[in-house]
């Protein structure tokens, strides 16, 4: 971002791009309210660069893979205390665009900002996405920038179809790719404690395994 400022400073033009950036995210805001207002619960819309994105049905082998995930970091975080966990129809505010994560994890300090009438999310701690044809693209691209750029700690991309787990972790430069792996155990950064098999992301008899370690 300080090269494209830096860029931008030295354009003779800069005055006149400013002012049609400004206008650009006066009428952004605008569209992002009435989203806000419009959005169903039904349905899976995120609001990205000034565009209502809807995604298409998930795949069973998707939805397994979330739901395998959310049991696991629930039952820790509640066990634990350690804060809240929300999976899917959560709408996430960043700067400037809304998101729904497939799993998202937030601290105690945030979690103090949560009520039972909460429907718009702040930025999460942990973030978990797991790929669909429809949503790789932005999984990898938009959102892998602006969860690094707004302090996400620790992002998971989750591919059900090849069974690998890519784990990144926050830096002073962005993410920086820990594991990428569909076996061995798998350590959060954000979620202090939280250790699990790979495979119980992918394999039914191993995630109750698990979920019955993480009961004690």
């Amino acid at each position: 971002m300080t090269t494209l400022m830096e860029q931008l400073l030295e354009e003779p033009t800069l005055p006149e791009t400013v002012a049609a950036l400004s206008e650009r995210l006066d009428d952004e805001r605008e569209l992002r309210e009435r989203f806000r207002d419009e959005v169903q619960p039904d349905q899976k819309a995120e609001f990205i660069n000034g565009q209502v994105v809807v995604s298409s049905a998930s795949l069973n082998r998707e939805l397994g893979c979330t739901g395998r995930l959310r049991n696991l970091l629930d039952t820790f975080v509640t066990k634990n205390n350690l804060g809240h966990v929300v999976s899917e129809k959560a709408l996430c505010g960043f700067p400037r665009n809304d998101y729904e994560p497939d799993v998202a994890f937030f601290g105690p300090a945030k979690t103090a900002t949560i009520n039972l009438d909460t429907g718009l999310f702040p930025i999460p701690d942990f973030i978990c996405e797991v790929l669909s044809d429809s949503t790789e693209k932005r999984d990898r691209g938009i959102k892998f920038r602006d969860y690094a750029a707004h302090g996400v700690a620790e992002y998971w991309i989750i591919d059900p179809r090849s069974e690998v787990l890519e784990q990144f972790v926050i830096s002073p430069s962005g993410y920086d790719l820990r594991l990428k792996s569909g076996t061995g155990e798998v350590v959060s950064h954000a979620v202090t404690g939280f250790r699990i098999p790979i495979r119980s992301l992918f394999d039914v008899a191993e995630n109750l395994r698990t979920l019955q370690i993480l009961l004690g």
